[in-house]
């Protein structure tokens, strides 16, 4: 079978597709042969070496979502799931091949209505925006600010609190264009990157949902409201300075509070809960999952190339 390899980290170039020998579904697992393929900005940092004291070395496969038909079960595994259009989450290795392989508990039958393209849209970001908004402890009326909204965690985060009741939702992104099908999504003030938004953005927010963290992290900090929540989801501009903390601890008695988080720390069926029903909305229409472009999946690198150079709007998805 196909798959797409690295070959060196750091540039998307290094990535190489490789002949490989179909994987065997272990005791509990299943094989995929795989319809689409989400590409993730995890799917990034790890190309680039970032992670590469968490062990990843040459010759890692990419990708942690797929969705296809079931055409072999493991050991232990009802017989049928054979056939069914599932999605599924292979971990943070193995997706980004013409067959893939999962623990059925990782596995999702997609409901009629609802594309393999738009489950690997949605599936992983969405559980991620729901639990953190959850996690922020986000109420109908806060005003929110959704850093790095363009991609499929902040789009789907300005969704479920647009439909929540929020009293704003703000969003960073890089240029008009983008700010204007935010709003269509739900959005009511745009801002630039630096989080500039003229005289009409609100002066400070509950709750901040961060994808981008990076060096100007402090600068949003400073937009909190007394007791307002941060919540960093993400790492796409880096980490934030060392010494950030003191902006918090400077400003100690507006009890404002920072938090991490991480869908891994979520247990397993809470996940699953949550993304069979984001999913069934997403069939009825009730959220949309947005797909910037779908490629084949000898293009990873051009994949790559474009979340590298930021002009991805949604999720990018490749197709055997």
């Amino acid at each position: 079978m196909r798959a797409v390899s690295i070959r060196t980290f750091g540039d998307p170039a290094g990535l190489q597709v490789v002949d490989l020998p179909e994987p065997a579904p272990g005791p509990g697992q299943v094989r995929i042969a795989t319809e689409a393929i989400g590409v993730g900005g995890v799917d990034a940092v790890i190309r680039r070496g970032a992670l590469a004291a968490y062990g990843f070395r040459s010759g890692h496969i990419l990708g942690s979502e797929v969705a296809g038909s079931v055409v072999e079960v493991g050991e232990g595994v009802d017989p049928a799931w054979t056939g069914r259009q599932v999605w599924a989450f292979t971990g943070l290795s193995g997706g980004y091949a013409e067959q893939a392989v999962a623990s059925v508990d990782d596995v999702l039958p997609l409901p009629p209505g609802l594309t393999g393209t738009d489950a690997v849209t949605l599936g992983g970001s969405g559980v991620v925006a729901h639990f953190a908004l959850d996690r922020a402890r986000f109420t109908p009326g806060d005003a929110l600010l959704v850093r790095g909204a363009a991609g499929g965690i902040g789009i789907t985060a300005v969704q479920l609190a647009a439909g929540a009741g929020a009293g704003a939702v703000a969003v960073t992104t890089s240029s008009p264009e983008r700010g204007a099908r935010l709003r269509e999504l739900g959005a009511t003030h745009v801002l630039s990157r630096s989080g500039d938004g003229g005289p009409d953005a609100p002066a400070g927010f509950d709750v901040v949902i961060d994808v981008v963290a990076g060096p100007e992290l402090p600068l949003f900090l400073d937009r909190l409201n007394d007791g307002g929540r941060y919540l960093a989801v993400g790492m796409l501009g880096g980490p934030p300075p060392a010494d950030f903390g003191m902006r918090m601890m400077d400003a100690f008695r507006r009890s404002l509070s920072f938090a991490t988080f991480s869908s891994d720390t979520v247990p397993g069926p809470e996940r699953q809960a949550v993304r069979a029903s984001q999913f069934a909305r997403a069939a009825r229409g009730d959220l949309r999952s947005v797909v910037h472009e779908v490629l084949p999946l000898d293009q990873a690198a051009a994949a790559h190339r474009a979340m590298d150079t930021g002009e991805v709007f949604g999720r990018i998805v490749l197709v055997p």
